[in-house]
């Protein structure tokens, strides 16, 4: 008997599929192209949580939230920079780079998804969202998410 998927089983599923993105975007072996690349995955995650809780969406105000949430947990946005800075060091700097900035990079994209499904789930939208609010949640979200993609790469099979 198929089960029925409730809304947040559908955004847990939405985030989970970003998150796996994110982390296969810490591995692209360039400095700074994989910031990039993990900003417009969390854009595009952003952007289809919208559309299933049916909230208008913008990707300026997305871009500028993810920036207010991010950049306010300043040693995790920090460390994002340096992850992805080492990965300009030859050999041993890259693979370290690489390894640390896919962990990175799944924990924050898994972390800001949770926080926006809470606020969703609440009735909030992005023009009621208050980055600061919610900024323990987030720190708490990111050490989870990184237990769990060290642990198990978000279910990801070999």
């Amino acid at each position: 008997m198929a089960q029925i998927k409730t809304k947040i089983d559908k955004a847990e599923e939405i985030v989970r599929k970003h998150t796996v993105g994110s982390i296969f975007v810490g591995l692209m072996p360039f400095p700074y192209v994989d910031l990039v690349v993990l900003s417009g995955i969390q854009i595009d995650m952003l952007r289809s949580l919208a559309d299933l809780y049916n909230i208008d969406f913008s990707q300026h105000r997305g871009k500028s939230l993810l920036a207010a949430l991010i950049g306010g947990c300043v040693p995790v946005s920090f460390s994002g920079n340096v992850f992805s800075w080492v990965k300009g060091i030859p050999i041993y700097g890259q693979l370290t780079g690489m390894a640390s900035m896919s962990i990175f990079g799944g924990a924050a994209t898994n972390a800001v998804g949770k926080v926006f499904i809470q606020h969703f789930e609440s009735g909030g939208t992005f023009l009621t969202f208050e980055p600061q609010k919610v900024a323990d949640y987030y720190a708490q979200q990111f050490e989870i998410g990184m237990v769990k993609v060290e642990k198990d790469g978000f279910g990801i099979k070999p």
